[in-house]
């Protein structure tokens, strides 16, 4: 089936499950729209868009400058028509930066043909000579430079949250916003006039795991159950021992109010976007955080993404069993028939200039997915659906 197909069925399905008490439906809703997803938050990163997309909780590293963070929005062009190479700025989802950032930094060191570790586009099908950032660039116009670590325009990716990511894009102080959640779940109370200027780009689809901390999982708590996870969150199971884990006192962590992971997980456990969480004890802005916080502590749980598990150290994923089904991670859990898969999306703001184009193009790519999609755990899209997100974008003018 292909995904679009299969994205449909789970919406359709999980519109089901929410009138039991189980899953939501919007949380991959709009996967195949035009309008993405926001909301505001806590996060605190680069608001000059300072960086290479390379680690740090404030955003910033190398890779760029990019004094004042602000996005064209435009067609790829200056004032004076020429191609505008000014740095392209990205902002948003601590789970879709690991993707953005990688392709970011990678772009930025526009690496040789002959570099098969980071480009060689013969494996990917791709007949040119020219360096990675070049040859992706040139698709749009933008003149190669032919130097190794000197791309056609730099790449500044800041880490923060869906809802500072979308807000930046909507004040046109980036490219790009990364999010996690659709637009429409993020801002419920919008009109779809007010959402339309949202351009939606999917690159990746993530499961959302739970997760433990590791002497709660080594101590037996290593299966939970869909109404576990929604007693726990709401507040109505506060110790371990409810679970048969140890004599100890839950504590329950979520991401902050606004960011997309939180947008998702309310959908997809709770049934509602603005349902209450009672149960939290503590919420971080970044899925750095949750896990640095499940690692450190004894009695903790939480929801992450893909990307930040660690199957065998401080943070292992449990099993989720959801209607007599158990998904487990290295199994089924990061599949797209776990009821907890998600969209990953780049935004561009009214439409998409070409300066983006090439930057997302790259990503959609088959290149792309296996180079930055696959080696954070996500899932790359299946080959119908990828086509037709690349097929939304601006044709190419070389």
């Amino acid at each position: 089936m292909a995904q679009e197909e299969r994205l449909a069925d789970l919406v359709s399905r999980r519109k089901i499950l929410v009138t039991t008490g189980a899953v939501g439906a919007a949380g991959l809703a709009g996967c195949s729209g035009s309008s993405g997803g926001s909301g505001s938050g806590d996060g605190e990163s680069g608001d000059d868009g300072s960086g290479d997309g390379g680690s740090g909780d404030d955003g910033s590293g190398d890779g760029g400058s990019g004094d004042d963070g602000s996005g064209d929005g435009g067609d790829g062009e200056d004032e004076e028509g020429s191609a505008d190479v000014s740095p392209l700025t990205a902002d948003g989802s601590s789970t879709v930066y690991p993707i953005t950032s990688l392709a970011g930094s990678l772009w930025n060191g526009n690496a040789p043909a002959d570099d098969e570790e980071y480009w060689g586009p013969d494996q990917y099908g791709i007949d040119t000579d020219q360096n990675m950032a070049d040859y992706w660039a040139g698709l749009y116009g933008f003149e190669p430079s032919g130097e190794e670590g000197t791309p056609p325009f730099f790449t500044s990716i800041g880490l923060n949250h869906t809802g500072v990511g979308l807000e930046k894009l909507e004040r046109g102080q980036v490219d790009i916003g990364d999010a996690s959640a659709p637009v429409s779940a993020e801002f419920p109370d919008r009109s779809e006039e007010e959402l339309e200027p949202f351009t939606d780009h999917v690159v990746a689809v993530d499961a959302q795991p739970i997760v433990v901390s590791r002497e709660i999982y080594d101590a037996g708590v290593t299966e939970l159950t869909l109404e576990d996870v929604q007693g726990i969150y709401q507040g109505e199971i506060t110790n371990w021992s409810e679970l048969d884990g140890p004599d100890r006192e839950i504590n329950a962590v979520g991401r902050a109010e606004g960011s997309g992971t939180d947008t998702s997980f309310r959908v997809n456990v709770l049934g509602d976007p603005d349902a209450s969480m009672d149960g939290v004890d503590v919420r971080q802005g970044q899925n750095q955080q949750v896990a640095s916080t499940i690692g450190n502590t004894d009695n903790s749980i939480a929801y992450i993404a893909l990307a930040f598990l660690e199957p065998d150290g401080d943070v292992p994923p449990v099993a989720l069993t959801i209607e007599g089904t158990t998904y487990e991670y290295g199994e089924n859990l990061g599949t797209l028939d776990y009821p907890l898969s998600r969209a990953l999306h780049t935004y561009t703001w009214d439409g998409t200039s070409d300066k983006e184009a090439a930057f997302i193009r790259m990503i959609l790519s088959e290149y792309g997915q296996t180079m930055f999609v696959e080696p954070n755990n996500y899932l790359p899209l299946e080959e119908e659906f990828r086509q037709e997100q690349i097929d939304a974008l601006p044709e190419p003018s070389a």
